[in-house]
């Protein structure tokens, strides 16, 4: 059942607070309402923030730049959190134009067994790792529940920080995910241009722009402590793009005021499909742009991928980045080159075998553009006067 978020009713919704055990209560507002009055409606804050995207000189970026270092310090020290992804698997049921997982896209695919998983999270735990993203295509044939559970489960005894970048759920689906051990959701809203949203989104159930909008505030309600929002550069003209994802940021800050929140702003990559962006966000504006989201705020995590080139993310760590992935791998057994003899193709729902006679790993959703291991960017960290973080939280802190 969905709650209509989309209607512009709001619903009231308690539960108890399973930290504390004190009672909690939020009023689940959406921000379609919001975004659909915007520029229209822009705070003050929101109008700061679109002062600092405006082309600007050397000696005002410097500017800009320094008091985004200074922010940084002030609020995070000089520590940055490590994290990896970790697929699960490339199935999916949607038709998306920019990504290499799309239905119709001939690509090789797999899920992994929970064993399988547990192989790979083993390598990343051996590589340093106490916080892992669990990335999966939108097929619920493959991907359910109850698999995600036992995936979860299987990996908590290794990783105190399990997040999970998924499809869309309902509040009561994700509240056995946080019971498993999952305390962080990120979900992008890809685009937040109606339009440009409609025309990327050909078939599937992402095809519902509301949906997805409001699917931090029902993970919200079902419980995650860290929650991760983002757009996808490129799709559309990026002011205007960042303009609404720092507006879904300031109204989740206030309206979800219990969970940590972080903001990414990842560039298009070239996947299977071939898609070519229809815009760009050049090195210097989306320097620019994370000077912006860390002047406007301060206290919020700010996640700079492997999609970037090694140089570029060696240059951003010191403007107001706080959480790096490293040594990453988009396809699923990407790491250990686990499931490689169960790799097939999907045809409308049918599983056929690959093309290829030689066995070979599952596709990934993008490519990758800094290849450096995790030891070679945790060295480069040191060498700038930072300390990478692998681990920074542990549920023995909520023990009684």
């Amino acid at each position: 059942m969905k709650f209509g978020f989309g209607t512009g009713q709001m619903l009231r919704r308690a539960w108890r607070d399973c930290d504390s055990g004190a009672s909690r209560e939020i009023i689940a507002m959406s921000f379609v309402t919001v975004l659909d009055q915007l520029p229209a409606a822009r705070s003050p804050l929101l109008r700061r923030f679109a002062a600092l995207l405006e082309p600007n000189d050397n000696p005002k970026f410097e500017a800009i730049a320094q008091a985004a270092r200074t922010l940084t310090r002030q609020n995070f020290g000089r520590t940055m959190r490590m994290f990896a992804p970790l697929y699960l698997s490339n199935e999916c049921i949607n038709n998306c134009r920019y990504c290499g997982f799309s239905r119709d896209n001939p690509i090789l695919r797999v899920t992994l067994t929970v064993e399988q998983v547990l192989t790979e999270a083993k390598h990343l735990a051996a590589e340093g790792f106490r916080q892992v993203l669990l990335v999966a295509g939108e097929h619920p044939k493959f991907v359910n529940a109850n698999y995600l559970v036992d995936c979860i489960q299987a990996l908590r005894p290794l990783f105190p920080s399990i997040s999970i970048e998924l499809g869309p759920m309902e509040t009561a689906e994700y509240e056995p995910l946080v019971a498993a051990g999952a305390e962080g959701l990120v979900v992008y809203q890809e685009t937040y241009n109606r339009s440009t949203y409609s025309e990327m989104h050909t078939s599937g159930p992402k095809r519902d722009f509301n949906w997805r909008l409001d699917c931090p505030e029902r993970g919200y309600a079902a419980g995650f402590r860290r929650i991760g929002i983002g757009a996808l550069f490129g799709l559309a003209p990026w002011r205007p793009e960042a303009m609404a994802l720092a507006a879904h940021l300031e109204y989740l800050l206030k309206h979800c005021w219990q969970s940590q929140f972080s903001v990414s702003l990842p560039r298009l990559r070239p996947a299977a499909g071939e898609f070519v962006p229809p815009h760009s966000l050049g090195e210097r504006e989306l320097a620019q742009l994370i000077c912006a989201f860390r002047i406007c705020f301060p206290q919020v995590g700010i996640v700079l991928s492997t999609r970037e080139p090694a140089p570029l993310r060696d240059a951003l760590v010191s403007l107001g980045v706080t959480l790096m992935s490293s040594g990453s791998h988009t396809e699923p057994g990407g790491y250990t080159g686990q499931g490689r003899d169960a790799v097939h193709q999907t045809v409308r729902g049918r599983i056929l075998p690959p093309d290829t006679a030689s066995a070979a790993l599952a596709t990934g959703q993008f490519e990758i553009s800094d290849e450096r291991s995790p030891a070679e960017v945790a060295t480069l960290l040191r060498r700038r006067g930072f300390e990478p973080v692998w681990k920074d939280w542990d549920q023995a802190l909520l023990a009684r």
